[in-house]
């Protein structure tokens, strides 16, 4: 019985140290100590008990197990919440896809209707007997209809508000009927897969008049909000330069309806900007969706009367806008529809594809408004970090004036107080002078800054067109070599000029003594597609002679559609020097680069060389390969490249640094052609191979060493040639599977990469050009720096010593150019002999990689 009674008692002293029942007052006290440190240590948990009296009785290692839960349920809790926020937008893109699907069907049974209804009109003319115009009357009431798509309402005069409301209520019909229904033949953009974390879902117009784009998706943002981001089109819009409401007419049933005039910046140097008048009517739903839809008001239904502006091209917005639909649990649904008419016939031939392209559309308009929206929906929900201690709005900000000030450099626009200069014979660079620059700087214009950089602004511009250049290719490049581009000389009496001013465009040092750029990221959208950083150009200098007192120089740097997976980006690098405490209201002047896409022509392919585009602005120039030369790899990419620099000046000097302006942006187009011809996608042809080392083979010669060399060493074939005529083992090496990559073996220096096929260049994410610029030992880990260290000497011995001449190294890590882990389950290294059995370099093949 005692020892009964003596087991009872030690159970109880076992259950009462294992579970201990806090008073609300210790809660308390631990959950402030939780919100300061969710981990305390040892030290802090006794030094808890000694400071918190009401939690003496309990032992140190029962506060340990109290924190330890407390994290567990927070963990919990935040993971609940999360999976509710996926299973709502799980529940909201279901939804999403369900209408889409029945549109579709819709749309599919509008097709087949309308294809039996053309066959049977067909059929009737084909076996009628009669020669009367009862078909041709069936065809034009037809081509009537599609030409007045909506009857003409009696009352449609703006200048009565009865007149007003009619026509935005027809303009609302037609928007609705885009946006949800079948009135416009919408086909699915490529690329653009719908899912609760994508951008939505995009579709472009189809055999209509003008150019359309639709788009649909989920933001975590309530509708009222949503729709007062959109109607502030300068937030998210970077091509408008203004929007200004005209009149505002309150309507009846709780809506408005507004007057606007709207000025876009022209995206060349070549075209000119466009303008809007239109009629904008926000109003609500039974279902209590909001809708903001705009349309264009002509002459006959209250629009301008006088002429349009010399300046801009009158161009009009066809039905379009915006449904923001409530959606369960929070947030909304937003259908997205642009449908716009931009006189394509205003601009030359050569930049029509800007002027007709959808999916161009796409991207600067519909999908940038609704990325914007997701952007300020994380940074509300506090998923966005950013450095520097930045707050988001004032990020974005810069952002927009950096867009906003290359777009201001170049248009060019007479009202900002922009003359053109006159030139020296030669139209390829123009010269334009702003002697009042606050007219365009505005708000940001600090008058005790202005004589410190002179008497006005210069802005040199240029552009010209690319073939067959990726633009997220070549501002990739652009932007991760400055030195290819800036690399130039200015005489003394210019650099003289630019040296007292914090705003001068820098210029890498000539004479062999470059300067090295080190990028800084300040931010990012959420989906990547546009950086914000801040380059320090280190040990900058204008001369050799200032080298012993160069100093460095800083850039605010906006960067923009590298991905190359974007369909009809265009692709952006815009920088302006900035001084060391980079205020929020800091002075900028943007600089730089804008490569946009042209759809590829149908009528022929396109040049392989890189032309001026001042000499193809006729219809009909010659600017098509001639017709012996076909396309090897149907590959017929164009872009149009634009470059604005712009430069401060004292009156006195305008003169030289307006020649100095003009040698550097010819300087720049030269050497911008020649990385464009060098990063090029190849033809697999003798000058496939980099622009490489002195001494180094043509390409074809290389890859029949390197195949050789690999038969000799192991025994098997590298590949089963096909062929061994002309090229082929130069195509089959190119688009071999696994990353084959060569580098130098020079004694006493890291071995550097000279060559690749395109699976090296894509794991290493780089170019033909720029590969020479990474070293063997920057790309392994440590772990596989260790393991070449320990075998290169081993490999090196086989080579010489036996026929063995290979090694396998096992698998490992690696890091590519843009520091992205890559996995590789083997490498296989093996010594390149050149025709004479000297050593030329050493061949790896990365076999299996992927990204991590």
């Amino acid at each position: 019985m005692a020892l009964s009674m003596h087991k009872d008692s030690a159970n109880n002293q076992m259950d009462s140290s294992k579970y201990v029942r806090y008073t609300p007052e210790q809660v308390e006290a631990l959950e402030r100590v939780y919100a300061e440190c969710p981990k305390p240590s040892s030290l802090r948990r006794q030094q808890l008990i000694r400071e918190c009296p009401i939690l003496s009785n309990i032992e140190p290692k029962q506060i340990k197990v109290w924190f330890q839960n407390r994290r567990c349920r927070e963990k919990q809790r935040k993971e609940a919440s999360r999976l509710q926020t996926v299973n709502r937008k799980l529940t909201a893109m279901n939804k999403l896809l369900m209408e889409e699907n029945d549109r579709l069907q819709k749309q599919v049974s509008h097709l087949v209707y309308e294809n039996g209804y053309m066959k049977q009109q067909i059929h009737t003319a084909s076996a009628g007997t009669t020669t009367d115009n009862s078909c041709e009357s069936v065809v034009m009431s037809g081509q009537n209809q599609q030409q007045n798509p909506t009857p003409q309402h009696p009352n449609r005069d703006a200048n009565n508000p009865a007149g007003l409301l009619a026509i935005a209520e027809e303009t609302l019909a037609e928007f609705l009927s885009k946006a949800t229904g079948t009135a416009v033949d919408w086909v699915q953009m490529i690329g653009m897969k719908p899912g609760p974390d994508s951008i939505g879902i995009v579709a472009v117009s189809r055999n209509c008049s003008g150019v359309a784009a639709r788009a649909c998706g989920l933001v975590s943002l309530e509708p009222t909000k949503v729709a007062e981001i959109l109607k502030d089109r300068q937030s998210w819009y970077r091509d408008c330069r203004c929007v200004d409401v005209l009149s505002i007419v309150p309507t009846g049933n709780g809506g408005t309806i507004e007057l606007l005039y709207m000025q876009t910046y022209a995206p060349t140097t070549l075209a000119a900007a466009r303008d809007f008048w239109t009629l904008r009517y926000t109003t609500s739903l039974e279902d209590g969706s909001l809708v903001i839809c705009e349309r264009s008001l002509t002459s006959s239904t209250g629009g301008p009367t006088g002429p349009p502006s010399t300046t801009f091209v009158r161009a009009e917005m066809l039905p379009s806008g915006f449904l923001v639909r409530p959606c369960e649990g929070g947030g909304s649904i937003i259908h997205i529809v642009d449908h716009i008419d931009l006189d394509v016939w205003s601009v030359p031939e050569v930049l029509r594809p800007l002027y007709e392209s959808s999916k161009f559309l796409a991207q600067k308009l519909t999908i940038a408004a609704l990325q914007h929206i997701r952007q300020i929906a994380q940074e509300s929900s506090g998923e966005i970090q950013y450095s520097g201690g930045r707050q988001p709005a004032v990020l974005r900000t810069f952002s927009q004036r950096l867009c906003r000030g290359f777009n201001d450099a170049v248009n060019g626009f007479v009202d900002d107080g922009w003359s053109l200069m006159g030139t020296d014979g030669v139209e390829d660079v123009t010269i334009a002078i702003n002697s009042s620059p606050n007219k365009f700087l505005g708000s940001n214009y600090n008058a005790s800054m202005f004589p410190a950089f002179g008497g006005g602004v210069l802005c040199a511009k240029a552009s010209m067109l690319l073939q067959n250049v990726p633009p997220a290719l070549l501002v990739r490049f652009l932007r991760e070599h400055r030195s290819e581009w800036a690399d130039y000389g200015v005489d003394a009496y210019s650099a003289a000029c630019l040296k007292a001013s914090p705003y001068a465009v820098p210029c890498a040092r000539p004479g062999g003594f470059p300067s090295t750029q080190v990028i800084l990221p300040l931010a990012h959208t959420i989906e990547h597609e546009e950086f914000l950083e801040v380059v320090r150009i280190e040990g900058h200098a204008f001369s050799p002679e200032d080298v012993a007192l160069a100093r460095d120089m800083y850039l605010l740097q906006l960067c923009s559609g590298v991905d190359e997976n974007a369909i009809g980006a265009c692709a952006q690098l815009v920088f302006a020097p900035i001084d060391e405490s980079f205020a929020d209201d800091a002075l900028l002047l943007p600089s730089g680069f804008r490569v946009i896409p042209l759809d590829p022509k149908s009528d022929g392919p396109a040049a392989t060389r890189t032309l001026d585009l001042a000499s193809t602005m006729e219809v009909g120039s010659g600017n098509a390969r001639p017709a012996g030369e076909a396309d090897l790899n149907g590959y017929n990419l164009r872009s149009v490249l634009t470059i604005a620099f712009q430069f401060t000046f004292e009156n006195h000097t305008r003169d030289n640094v307006a020649a100095m302006a003009r040698q550097y942006v010819r300087s720049v187009v030269g050497s911008v052609q020649r990385v464009a011809m060098a990063i090029a996608p190849s033809r697999f042809n003798t000058q496939l191979g980099p622009k490489s080392l002195s001494g180094s083979p043509e390409a074809l010669t290389l890859a029949r060493w390197i195949c050789r060399s690999y038969r000799v060493h192991t025994g098997t074939e590298l590949f089963k040639a096909e062929s061994t005529a002309g090229d082929a083992i130069l195509k089959q090496l190119w688009h071999h599977p696994d990353a084959i990559i060569c580098c130098s073996v020079k004694t006493n220096a890291s071995p550097v990469f000279t060559f690749s096929n395109q699976a090296g260049l894509d794991m290493l994410e780089t170019t033909l050009v720029s590969l020479q610029d990474i070293m063997l030992d920057k790309v392994l880990d440590e772990s596989g720096r260790k393991i070449l260290c320990s075998e290169f000497s081993k490999i090196m011995q086989q080579f010489s010593v036996s026929f063995q001449g290979f090694a396998s190294l096992p698998a490992g890590i690696c890091v590519s150019s843009m520091n992205r882990p890559v996995s590789y389950e083997q490498v296989v290294a093996w010594k390149v002999l050149n025709d004479d059995d000297s050593n030329h370099c050493l061949a790896f093949m990365f076999i299996n990689w992927s990204f991590v």
